[in-house]
């Protein structure tokens, strides 16, 4: 397959079948099918915005080997279509597929600053740390048009409770004046997202994402906002990115980030499909040479669930990449961390204004 066949500013290339759909429903294919026949344009490559009305927000993490207790998603779906993403996989319980859909279908939860702050304000609940983007990211491009992270910010802050943050998107310094009144009580952790120093590998591999120049800014201006920065690079996916951890590293820390995390790439339910095609399509020279090593990280497998190997893998290839963050860390993150977050203050605020007492 000619690379230049690839629908272009995309990351998944087709649908894939959705598992929860008995084969009597799948009507899709026939009814694009019908449309070509017809002469109409079935497909414009177009992102829709549909409104959802979830009855909550925040959500527990019930997963061991994660590192969060708490996450909330304002948006399902995410049109930066990296094509890795594991949240692909959670777009086929509203009933769509984890291939394109979950990049132009991308469900708006409005009302999502208003059910966090019923959350916060329950008697029962004690300050956890509430990642966004725990799923999809919270700054992708759907957030400058409908607000929704800046005014969960505003709760966050209203309440002195700690968030932290998951992107990839530069968007995040329209907030710089939330973030760093939170950093002010250390309420506040940002994660940014940097899989490679590339922007060619970054053009296929995550199609509408903030460009890595702009991302290791944003490092850098969240940094001497005096916001706290971890840079992750995951996943790393061997071939494609596994040679980059070292230069990788190095910049985020030049940039300011004190601290570095990653994951070894897995390709499971429905994105193992989407990721084959996609290899074949944008990188054919290659596309049997990375399968095989990502096979080698999880027993033979594009996959592996089990919990404390899945993001580390094993192997040879695992060890390699897992030896060279360690590396990274002793070499350009020494006597550097995160802080940890504030769950001191929420109580005082639970009301939304200082306690008097």
């Amino acid at each position: 397959m000619n690379p230049k066949s690839a629908i272009k500013g995309r990351g998944a290339q087709r649908n894939v079948h959705n598992r929860f759909f008995e084969l009597s429903h799948e009507m899709r294919d026939d009814f694009l099918e019908f449309c070509r026949k017809e002469g109409e344009e079935s497909d414009k490559n177009k992102t829709q915005y549909l409104e959802v009305f979830p009855k909550t927000i925040v959500n527990k993490v019930e997963s061991p080997d994660i590192g969060l207790s708490y996450s909330m998603n304002s948006y399902q779906g995410c049109e930066h279509g990296c094509i890795y993403c594991y949240a692909r996989n959670s777009h086929e319980y509203w009933g769509y597929s984890a291939g394109l859909d979950f990049e132009r279908r991308i469900m708006v939860k409005k009302a999502a600053p208003q059910l966090l702050e019923s959350q916060l304000k329950k008697k029962s609940w004690k300050a956890h740390p509430i990642v966004m983007s725990g799923n999809t990211d919270c700054y992708q491009p759907a957030e400058k048009q409908f607000k929704i992270t800046r005014q969960c910010l505003e709760v966050f802050l209203k309440y002195k409770h700690p968030v932290a943050i998951i992107t990839k998107n530069a968007l995040i310094l329209r907030d710089l004046d939330l973030l760093s009144a939170l950093a002010k009580d250390n309420l506040i952790g940002v994660n940014m997202s940097i899989t490679s120093l590339s922007e060619d590998t970054r053009r296929i591999l995550e199609p509408r994402t903030a460009t890595i120049k702009k991302r290791l800014e944003t490092v850098k201006i969240l940094s001497e906002n005096g916001i706290p920065v971890n840079v992750m690079l995951a996943p790393i996916i061997p071939s494609i990115n596994s040679h980059e951890i070292l230069p990788l590293a190095k910049a985020a820390s030049e940039h300011g980030a004190l601290s570095i995390a990653h994951t070894i790439v897995r390709l499971n339910g429905a994105i193992g499909e989407i990721f084959k095609d996609w290899i074949y399509k944008t990188m054919p020279d290659r596309a049997e040479k990375v399968l095989n090593q990502i096979e080698s990280c999880h027993g033979g497998r594009l996959n592996d669930s089990r919990y404390g190997t899945r993001m580390r893998g094993e192997g040879k290839i695992a060890e390699q990449i897992n030896s060279l963050v360690k590396l990274a860390r002793l070499k350009y993150f020494k006597n550097k961390a995160m802080p940890k977050l504030n769950l001191n203050l929420h109580e005082e605020y639970k009301d939304g204004q200082l306690k008097l007492f």
